[in-house]
């Protein structure tokens, strides 16, 4: 056979092998023996292994995995992957429509999913080939762990047909089937190895496992519930989940439209039962506004987007003995209790702690040590318990007392008026809150400090050598490498991390600095909006609060930090170290105060700005961005496709509109 047909050959089992995983793997409906499909992957591995220059990464000889061990590539997501808001009553899904109505004002549609209980994945696709498999992450970044989402058979390397957009994201989540789960757990009982939890833990480890090959044998399988792209071919999600069915991905059967809440109950209350049925597991219903118009008008908060909520499903119960309450305190002086529980079964975990979250709940619930009391995992995941069975209570059981003094430096704890928790009050003095400021410093979305962790900080600590987050710019190599476990290896990467994070950009710095309330998209706004670090320390209450989604309580928090003079000498020793205080050059150049006193609301789709890169634009220029139409709205900046209830609002309160090239005129004058 000559070279040309050889490569035909290759290209056609190539073909038909991913065209029989197809039906077998997406559609079930097989149409070829295992036998028959196994001679022809044994036929397609000799001749790709005889010649290697028709190899590719997406063949389906790729499926099996490999030995080879290696990092994961982190890769930034092109689009956050935010988490959703949760509800657990109808009476939270009644007023997310509210919330919605409220904006949008034209009738809608919702879709209604199962909310699959697995590892959230973005899969990108160039020319219909699969090119990143990126994990969640923190959101904002997450590996590319494509090596082993090849070898999922449900999830197509190569699209079917050609009616898809030459580049999109589509996200799912890849999830352990429960015969799977089980027969991985009935091996690993057999060889004396500790069991999993639960197939979602199991499944997001094998995810990351180095070894592809392990990987494959595991049968991971996936459910994709989002299309991303800028020409998708229809408006509504649901119809571009239907159409990406034709490209061959196996999207749910049990997704519907829902024209009002009615049909969204009696869709919830319908799963509510049947999940059980499921050969995978679940959590709860994931329900979104359809139309995506629709839903980049309803935009996002700094968490979720507001077009879509998951109600999660009543957790299950089990009731055990309470042996004894113990308190914790976290960086910020808070002091949480935990309840110490005779072991249980729970929702396919051991149940041994439980937070009590704070004295009005330990009163609440009246409890004693003894007690037999009812533990549920509040949106299956944390363990909390709900009540006494007071009818099993022993006369001589000792009732639970909330602490006076902290477990940790015996200092009288406090209760700040409006706040339900108590809190240490001694912030340079007490270990957990030093340790856990330090913790934060240095945490990924902070300082990202390469080599120091939990352990490594309380080494430090004990032995003198931290007390605050300055301390860090003043270890010494000969102070890390004479530490248990550490070296002079570790205390180079440490050091070098600590140099390297003097270029952290300031927004993260601010972040680090653990103001409270202050997170990751304050900061951002902060340090965006004032420049540096002075104008913040300045800052009136009055002056912070006019900053577009700062409110009054961070405002308060954000004066009170620099009210007090050991932070502002530890601002000072951190811009003694050089580290980024305020804006970069190329940020302040960028800023303007074109817009400064307006007030801008953007809707519709527009040709050469996203939503949020107009967004971007405003706050740049020191405008205001607005969600809603009010007499103080100084323009609405109308794209394609806007909403008609918008329009007319507009018009009737005579509010200038604009549009996109006008938006950018302005910019320009």
């Amino acid at each position: 056979m000559d070279i040309e047909n050889i490569e035909k050959q290759i290209l056609k089992l190539r073909e038909e092998l991913e065209d029989h995983n197809y039906r077998y793997y997406v559609i079930s409906q097989p149409v070829i023996s295992d036998f028959d499909f196994d001679m022809k992957m044994k036929e397609l591995e000799k001749l790709e292994q005889n010649y290697p220059e028709f190899a590719d990464p997406n063949s389906p000889t790729k499926r099996v995995g490999s030995d080879i061990n290696k990092e994961f590539e982190q890769v930034k997501h092109e689009r956050p992957m935010l988490s959703l808001s949760n509800a657990y009553s109808e009476e939270e899904i009644k007023d997310f429509d509210q919330r919605i109505r409220k904006i949008i004002e034209e009738e809608f549609q919702y879709v209604c999913e199962l909310k699959y209980d697995g590892s959230s994945i973005s899969l990108i696709y160039e020319n219909g080939s699969l090119i990143r498999a990126i994990t969640r992450g923190d959101g904002s970044q997450g590996d590319d762990v494509i090596s082993n989402i090849r070898t999922v058979k449900s999830i197509p390397l190569k699209l079917r047909g050609n009616e898809f957009p030459d580049r999109f994201e589509i996200r799912g989540e890849v999830v352990l089937p429960f015969a799977m789960f089980n027969n991985i757990n009935e091996e690993r009982e057999q060889e004396g190895e500790p069991l999993f939890a639960n197939p979602r833990n199991a499944g997001s480890g094998t995810l990351k496992m180095q070894d592809s090959s392990i990987v494959a044998s595991r049968n991971l399988d996936a459910y994709p519930y989002s299309v991303l792209a800028d020409n998708l071919p229809f408006e509504g999600h649901y119809q571009n989940l239907q159409e990406a069915k034709k490209w061959g991905f196996k999207i749910s059967n049990d997704s519907v439209l829902c024209n009002n809440l009615d049909e969204v109950f009696n869709f919830i209350h319908k799963w509510d039962k049947e999940r059980f049925n499921l050969p995978v597991a679940t959590d709860g219903i994931v329900i979104k506004v359809n139309s995506s118009r629709l839903q980049e008008e309803l935009g996002f908060t700094a968490k979720s987007p507001r077009w879509a909520i998951a109600y999660k499903f009543k957790a299950e119960q089990a009731t055990t003995k309470l042996i004894s309450v113990s308190y914790q305190v976290g960086r910020t002086g808070a002091v949480t209790p935990v309840a110490n529980l005779e072991p249980v079964l729970l929702a396919g975990t051991t149940v041994k702690r439980a937070s009590l979250h704070n004295s009005d709940i330990i009163k609440n619930l009246d409890l004693h040590i003894g007690d037999l009391v009812y533990v549920e995992k509040g949106g299956e995941i944390i363990p909390k318990i709900t009540g006494v069975d007071l009818s099993q209570r022993h006369p001589l059981n000792a009732p639970v007392v909330f602490i006076s003094k902290c477990p940790e430096c015996e200092k009288q704890l406090q209760k700040k008026e409006g706040e339900a928790a108590f809190y240490c009050p001694n912030e340079i003095g007490c270990p957990p809150q030093i340790k856990g400021k330090i913790e934060h410093f240095i945490s990924r979305k902070s300082m990202d400090i390469d080599g120091l962790g939990q352990e490594t900080i309380d080494l430090l600590f004990s032995e003198g050598l931290l007390s605050t987050v300055t301390d860090l710019y003043t270890l010494q190599k000969e102070d890390i490498s004479v530490l248990e476990r550490l070296g002079d290896k570790s205390a180079e990467r440490i050091l070098k991390s600590l140099e390297d994070s003097k270029s952290i950009p300031f927004e993260r710095v601010l972040f680090g600095l653990g103001i409270r309330y202050v997170g990751e998209t304050v900061a951002k706004i902060l340090a965006k909006t004032l420049g540096n670090i002075d104008k913040i320390k300045t800052a009136t209450v009055e002056e912070l609060t006019d900053i577009n989604e700062i409110g009054g309580r961070i405002a308060e928090s954000v004066v009170n930090y620099f009210s007090e003079n050991k932070n502002l000498q530890l601002i000072e020793k951190l811009k003694s170290f050089g580290l980024q205080l305020e804006l970069s050059e190329e940020q302040q150049a960028s800023r303007t105060e074109k817009l400064k006193g307006l007030s801008i609301i953007i809707s519709g789709t527009f040709e050469n700005y996203s939503r949020e890169q107009i967004k971007e634009l405003i706050d740049q220029n020191g405008g205001k961005n607005v969600s809603s139409i009010s007499k103080k709205t100084s323009y609405l900046v109308a794209g394609e496709n806007i909403g008609p209830s918008k329009l007319e609002k507009a018009r009737a309160l005579e509010i200038p509109i604009i549009s996109e090239e006008e938006f950018i005129k302005l910019l320009e004058s």
